[in-house]
């Protein structure tokens, strides 16, 4: 039977598509750390508050990478070099989403609009993040390796958006509503269209490790493309909403610890 819980328990058992998927996901998490990391050292003055917030959120990102890395160790297996077309992070930065590495890499302070936009950002990334992890635990809580791993990940997405929530509807109460909502609906359109070009890459490499039929996967990619028409008509909504988030202050304390995975 074909269903997602199905599909990730192959790409588990197998250590190559194994070792692609930790791989993938460990070098999103690491590139995401090194961006908040620069953009906390860089924020404006006039938003010095928001730098230990961000800083928290690059080191979550930089554990989550650790994470993937032990599991890779745990299996015994080194990491694999992540093809571009499967580089989610770097093919945002591509189409112009968020800040610019360039940017980053200098020592120029970011402007109040930049940090709209890497909010907005967050906002939108962050919502696929929260809403993968959630299926990931939905599946592998229980799990003898993965479950510490996905669930202590799953709660510190659900922090990270609503950390972009709460400091979107605080800078859209000091009268940036319409920016804010420009550069949301900019950023879910292109994150929808990277999401299926990753993903298609993703289950061909994934289908050529485990061996896939030419009519498995051109149903996964039928399906990957009937979920981007989804997400392309209506589906984006959902991420450029914002409401005030049940956890409040979600990266003012210190980041949990790792879990003992290896």
């Amino acid at each position: 039977m074909l269903s997602a819980r199905n599909l990730f328990q192959e790409i588990l058992d197998d250590d190559e598509s194994f070792r692609l998927f930790c791989s993938i996901a460990a070098g999103g998490e690491a590139q995401g750390g090194w961006e908040n990391g620069r953009i906390a050292a860089l924020v404006p003055e006039s938003q010095r508050a928001l730098a230990p917030k961000i800083a928290r959120h690059g080191a979550d990102e930089d554990k989550h990478g650790r994470i993937f890395n032990a599991l890779l160790r745990k299996r015994g297996l080194q990491p694999a070099a992540v093809p571009y077309e499967t580089d989610y992070t770097m093919l945002l930065e591509k189409y112009g989403i968020g800040l610019a590495h360039e940017q980053l890499r200098g020592e120029e302070r970011l402007s109040e609009r930049d940090i709209i936009t890497y909010l907005a950002h967050s906002r939108v990334t962050e919502q696929r993040a929260s809403e993968q992890m959630a299926l990931l635990c939905r599946y592998f809580a229980d799990h003898p390796d993965l479950g510490r791993a996905v669930t202590m990940i799953s709660n510190d997405e659900d922090n990270h958006l609503a950390y972009c929530h709460e400091e979107l509807l605080r800078f859209a109460r000091a009268g940036h509503g319409r920016t804010i909502q420009h550069i949301l609906r900019e950023c879910a359109l292109a994150e929808i269209r990277v999401y299926r070009d990753v993903s298609l890459a993703v289950m061909d490499h994934m289908g050529r490790i485990l061996g896939w039929s030419r009519a498995r996967s051109a149903v996964l990619a039928a399906g990957i493309r009937g979920v981007h028409a989804y997400e392309r008509l209506v589906g984006w909504r959902r991420m450029v909403s914002l409401v005030p988030p049940a956890r409040r202050d979600a990266l003012g304390g210190p980041a949990a610890p790792e879990p003992g995975i290896a």
